[in-house]
């Protein structure tokens, strides 16, 4: 049974969810998953949905806790997705390298957030190289429609494999509107609970990862040589395109609407890994010039580099690293017969980009101020890595969330660190105990405002009292009320003398700032 419904990515991720029968879902707020996440909390929460209320969702604070709570609901019968930013990922890997050799039980997909272009986020890695790493799956969808099939199927290869799968998206994809035929063959009838096969404790560590190369391995090798989610098209043999996830919708478009392209050929990989290789090899063997259109890194064309010495991409300067948009593969096709061109040497500067300052009526102003004269402060992933450029250069580094403790833990002499609270209850505690339990020579500055202020509002943890517990030198102001009764210039020499008693000090000290966030 089908029907056809015209949806937006998010919503075919949402609705092959509902499809495939998931019960359980963890989530960490960051770009571009939240909106995926927000969605599915409303449907929850929606009394004119009557098939919303079959599963149970949670934000989470951490990505590791958060895959390991899907574990849990796997291996116990319940279909589960996990939903995190891309560099969540790197947090939670621990635990999924040890489930591919562990096994499930029921299936379980991490959705990863990709974000070429980095519109919200440290950086721009690329999470298909996390199915290469931990030798998963990784399915790399081009459209609506292909992302609900690839979701729906996603979850039947986790329970043959017996492994963790990934999905990759991104914002532009969550947007994209299609057309898409929705299959109910998913349905909770049909879907059967499994549940941990308790066989694997009769094997050693070493015993598991055998098992992993004899069982599960090849099946998702001939998931991938075979997907029917890697579309082909040839139409010549001069220029053959090998693309995967939203690029590929792109070089369809151009095209199916550029004549003077028709016989150029295409392979759309919609499952990257493992890399179908003998699909590739074939597919490169036929053309005589190859092109690689992929996001955010390499990925495809490190693979076919290998093999064949005439791939063009990113590497050879056809195409940027980072977001590829349609006048970048205009550009690439016009220079097809080039080995190299140097069209993409620009360092994109704030200058250029345009600055996105932290809020001017942010509570937190007054400290900054004060930061502006210290020298080093670490700074945290939340708001106050944009108080890094001028005109404040209030922090010096922002290397991850929760990670400005332990950064500080380095510096020289009192090392000084600025960690908002949900940064805090993600990572930065582990951080703090560490500078306890070692002696470290810092000072922390705590900024509860009780929220995850630049993905989405979602609530912090108030770990005061844990803190307080571990620090018994931590002092607590409530800058709303400093600022009421002082005011800002008032609030910030009351700050900075704070502070400067706290550097006297030796040992760990720590400054809690309550304040409102204004957004």
């Amino acid at each position: 049974m089908t029907n056809t419904e015209d949806i937006t990515g998010l919503e075919a991720i949402y609705l092959a969810a509902i499809d495939s029968n998931v019960k359980f879902i963890t989530a960490v707020a960051g770009y571009p998953m939240t909106a995926v996440a927000d969605h599915f909390f409303e449907n929850k929460n929606s009394s004119n949905c009557n098939e919303c209320n079959n599963y149970d969702i949670h934000w989470f604070t951490n990505e590791k806790a958060a895959l390991e709570a899907a574990l849990g609901a796997s291996v116990t019968g319940r279909r589960s997705i996990v939903m995190v930013k891309h560099v969540g990922m790197n947090v939670l890997s621990d635990p999924l390298m040890t489930a591919m050799m562990h096994t499930i039980g029921s299936g379980l997909v991490i959705l990863a957030g990709d974000d070429p272009g980095a519109k919200a986020s440290q950086n721009e890695q690329d999470s298909r190289f996390y199915g290469a790493i931990s030798e998963t799956a990784v399915f790399d969808p081009s459209t609506p429609q292909n992302t609900y099939d690839s979701l729906s199927r996603a979850f039947e290869l986790s329970e043959e494999a017996k492994v963790p799968v990934i999905m990759r998206i991104t914002d532009r994809l969550e947007k994209e509107r299609q057309k898409i035929s929705r299959s109910r063959i998913n349905s909770k009838t049909n879907v059967k609970e499994k549940v941990l096969d308790r066989s694997i404790w009769k094997l050693t560590m070493h015993g598991k990862h055998q098992r992993f190369h004899i069982e599960s391995e090849p099946i998702l090798i001939h998931e991938s040589e075979n997907s029917r989610f890697n579309h082909i098209a040839i139409n010549g043999d001069k220029v053959g395109i090998v693309s995967s996830g939203y690029p590929s919708f792109i070089v369809d478009k151009i095209l199916s609407t550029q004549l003077v392209y028709s016989s150029y050929s295409h392979l759309s990989l919609g499952m990257v890994s493992p890399f179908p290789e003998k699909l590739v090899k074939s597919f490169i063997e036929q053309h005589e010039h190859i092109l690689v259109v992929e996001e955010s890194e390499t990925f495809i064309e490190t693979h076919i580099s290998t093999c064949c010495e005439k791939v063009l991409g990113k590497r050879t300067g056809h195409l940027p690293f980072s977001m590829v948009e349609k006048e970048h593969v205009d550009f690439a096709f016009e220079n097809i017969d080039k080995d190299e061109v140097s069209e993409y040497t620009d360092v994109q500067t704030i200058l250029s980009r345009g600055s996105k300052p932290i809020c001017s009526d942010c509570p937190f102003m007054p400290l900054y101020n004060v930061l502006h004269d210290i020298r080093p402060v670490a700074g945290d992933m939340g708001c106050s890595i944009r108080t890094a450029p001028d005109p404040l250069n209030a922090v010096n580094t922002g290397f991850a969330l929760g990670g400005a403790i332990s950064t500080a833990c380095g510096f020289p002499g009192k090392g000084i660190a600025v960690i908002g609270d949900f940064g805090l209850a993600h990572s930065g505690i582990i951080g703090l105990i560490n500078a306890v339990e070692n002696g470290f020579d810092i000072l922390a500055i705590i900024l509860q405002n009780d929220v995850a202020a630049m993905t989405g509002g979602q609530g912090a943890p108030d770990l005061k009292k844990v803190v307080k517990a571990l620090v018994p030198d931590t002092t607590c102001i409530n800058i709303d009320e400093l600022l009421d009764s002082e005011g800002k210039d008032a609030c910030s020499e009351y700050i900075k003398n704070i502070i400067q008693a706290k550097i006297e000090d030796k040992g760990v000290s720590v400054i809690y700032i309550e304040g409102q966030c204004t957004k």
